[in-house]
């Protein structure tokens, strides 16, 4: 006879599940009991946001699922923020919901949601375990669906009852991977349509990759000579120094880049949804009939047409297509290679910083020293802000599993994906990028860095404004200024408080210093940036963006 409680964690245990975040609540007591001396490492955060957005991350870097556990109600409402970036970001995931008592259900008892009406929109699957003896087939079935076709979160929500109901129940076995191949005579029709393309172009995107896939996928370009292109914080999946990259399919796209995809007469999509973002607001692609001839791999039929009518659709996970492309060999002459090279030489160009700006600080030197002297795999997470576009645009990354950033564009998103990839890569640098508005989203969760010893930097970009949201309020509306101004408190003393490193930078040669003393201190470090809000974009003050409105 077992608790629901202890069945839980057994098939948490029996999936290999090492880690999970969580704030704890009374509605799951009996979960929190099991996992007492069980071997499961439990990360307390400080709000229910921060620890979905540390399963997400775990999630994302290991193609594992992330386990995060919340209490009912404000808790899980809480945590629906890390669910919809597992969601739209196709991560998988599982959030374990303590629930009211089976008897109390239907009468708006304290803290009572139906999750299976609230998440539908959040989750692939919301299932709630009514019987303790079905914990291992509900577990079971959870880690299958977060894993197989497009990944995304499950919710299992835990009546309390249920969890110290006494019962037998079979022992949890782990779950059945299910894989997605290339059929023989798909692989065939995408040679022939590569080899008879004139102006062919790959996008890499989505999850389901590995280490050894990326490294096929970079053999690969290296054979054919052909110009490979990332979607939208998606960057880690390609080296952008090897001969082949051509940039960053995302926001504020390289106009050149643009035109080329616009003009390709093979486009490959491999992984990637190529959502708004990406699709620079579905203007690449014509919806629903491309231009170009499409290749569409994804691991989830029901995707493939969605949006865009292939002209070869192939069910697929990106790490088994590529697998497939082993044996191909490329055309006898090199008929890509020069406009390849010449795509990489518009990339290179893109992604070199200015050296100028307005106010004291200035970030393209700052982007040139981090590219100096921050190791290739270290691990750069970030939220949602015009600050990110420094480091998606100028921070060249080289290796797999270097980035952790949310595609649906959710702030307050980098620093407990910091936290997670720290905790996951103990001996790697993890660099957070934040902005001012975005960190104090979940800037709590700085002590949770503090308090299990795990040293990340963070680069906040401190300049008083919601920018993003002031730089379109200056378009459309110039001059009326209006909820976008901020106030801050002192990030340096902040984290002094939290018993962390602080470090102010308020001219650029100052930064190399500061960042060299927050990795010397051993400690969670914030480096305060103060940035000249003129400085909005790379290339445009707000200045410029409001006199041309």
């Amino acid at each position: 006879m077992k608790t629901g409680g202890q069945l839980i964690v057994e098939a948490l245990k029996a999936n290999g599940v090492e880690r999970i975040s969580c704030v704890p609540g009374e509605s799951y007591l009996a979960v929190l009991d099991a996992l007492y001396q069980s071997g499961i490492e439990v990360l307390v955060c400080r709000q229910e946001g921060g620890a979905a957005m540390m399963a997400d991350t775990w999630g994302r870097l290991t193609g594992e699922p992330g386990i995060c556990m919340v209490t009912r109600g404000p808790g899980a409402t809480n945590a629906s923020a890390g669910l919809h970036i597992a969601r739209q970001d196709s991560v998988p995931m599982i959030l374990f919901i303590g629930q009211v008592q089976r008897e109390a259900r239907e009468r708006e008892a304290f803290q009572e949601v139906e999750y299976r009406r609230a998440f539908t929109e959040f989750a692939k699957w919301v299932g709630e375990i009514d019987d303790a003896r079905r914990i291992p087939e509900f577990v079971t079935r959870a880690f299958a669906v977060a894993t197989s076709g497009r990944p995304g979160p499950v919710v299992l929500t835990l009546p309390e009852d249920m969890l110290v109901e006494e019962v037998v129940a079979p022992e949890a076995q782990a779950y059945m991977p299910v894989e997605s191949h290339p059929g023989k005579s798909q692989i065939a029709a995408f040679e022939t349509m590569l080899k008879n393309a004139q102006r062919p172009m790959f996008i890499l995107g989505g999850t389901r990759w590995s280490e050894e896939a990326v490294a096929d996928f970079q053999a690969f370009a290296s054979r054919f000579k052909i110009p490979v292109g990332c979607s939208f914080r998606r960057q880690m999946l390609f080296d952008h120094m090897h001969p082949s990259y051509a940039g960053d399919v995302g926001i504020g796209i390289n106009p050149a880049l643009a035109k080329e995809i616009r003009e390709s007469d093979l486009l490959v999509l491999l992984g990637s949804r190529m959502s708004e973002m990406p699709s620079s607001s579905y203007t690449l692609i014509d919806i629903p009939y491309p231009k170009q001839k499409l290749v569409h791999v994804f691991p989830d039929p029901e995707e493939l047409g969605r949006m865009y009518r292939p002209d070869l659709a192939i069910c697929a996970a990106p790490a088994e297509f590529v697998a497939a492309l082993k044996d191909l060999e490329p055309p006898a002459l090199p008929l890509w290679a020069e406009r390849k090279s010449a795509m990489h030489d518009a990339y290179l160009k893109w992604s070199t910083p200015p050296e100028a700006g307005p106010g004291p600080v200035k970030m393209g030197p700052i982007m040139q020293w981090i590219e100096e002297n921050v190791p290739d795999d270290a691990i750069f997470t970030n939220g949602a802000g015009n600050y990110a576009t420094w480091l998606h645009r100028f921070h060249r990354f080289r290796k797999y599993n270097t980035q952790s950033a949310p595609t649906s564009g959710s702030m307050g998103y980098g620093l407990p994906a910091a936290v997670a990839a720290k905790q996951l890569f103990p001996e790697r640098e993890v660099v957070c990028f934040a902005g001012d508005g975005c960190f104090m989203m979940h800037g709590q969760e700085f002590i949770t860095a503090v308090r299990y010893g795990l040293p990340i930097i963070t680069v906040l970009v401190n300049n008083g404004i919601y920018g993003t949201i002031r730089m379109h309020q200056e378009r459309e509306y110039p001059g009326r200024v209006s909820a976008t101004d901020l106030v801050n408190p002192d990030f340096v003393a902040y984290a002094e408080a939290f018993g962390g490193h602080g470090e102010l930078v308020e001219k650029t040669e100052e930064f190399g210093p500061a960042y060299l003393r927050a990795r010397a201190s051993g400690k969670p470090a914030i480096i305060e940036v103060k940035l000249d809000p003129e400085a909005i974009t790379p290339s445009r003050t707000l200045t410029q963006i409001r006199q041309s409105s």
